[in-house]
């Protein structure tokens, strides 16, 4: 479809909305609103406008693995989200300073560089620098 124009937001169902609200802060998103609606959401949005909706209906005793990354079998789903980042080496320090554990890292011989964390939920975010 032509008309889509960009990625509007990312939907994460999560368990405890102070703990994600506190993770993502700390990556520079800012609290929008919430919890609104009926599932409830809360939303929160980076000055780069990436808008993240926080889906509030999570079960409590959720707190296994995450079913799309962390287990044999292969789930269908969306994986991760990747944000896009100018400069790596600040990123990987940001996340040293924040004690934010990084669970994977790749350089490619092009000169693309990717970085992998885990938030309070074990949603997958990779920090994506191009080539």
């Amino acid at each position: 479809m032509k008309q889509i124009t960009r990625i509007n937001h990312v939907g994460l169902r999560v368990r405890d909305l102070d703990a994600s609200r506190a993770f993502y802060e700390k990556l520079g998103f800012e609290f929008i609103i919430g919890p609104v609606g009926p599932e409830p959401v809360a939303v929160m949005e980076h000055p780069c406008g990436i808008n993240i909706n926080f889906i509030l209906n999570a079960s409590a005793n959720s707190s296994g693995p995450n079913i799309l990354m962390d287990v044999p079998e292969k789930h269908a789903g969306f994986t991760h989200v990747a944000l896009e980042v100018d400069d790596m080496d600040a990123v990987v320090a940001n996340l040293a300073e924040l004690g934010m554990k990084i669970t994977e890292t790749v350089e490619l011989s092009d000169g693309r560089m990717f970085c992998f964390i885990r938030d309070p939920d074990l949603n997958v975010i990779e920090f994506h620098k191009p080539a």
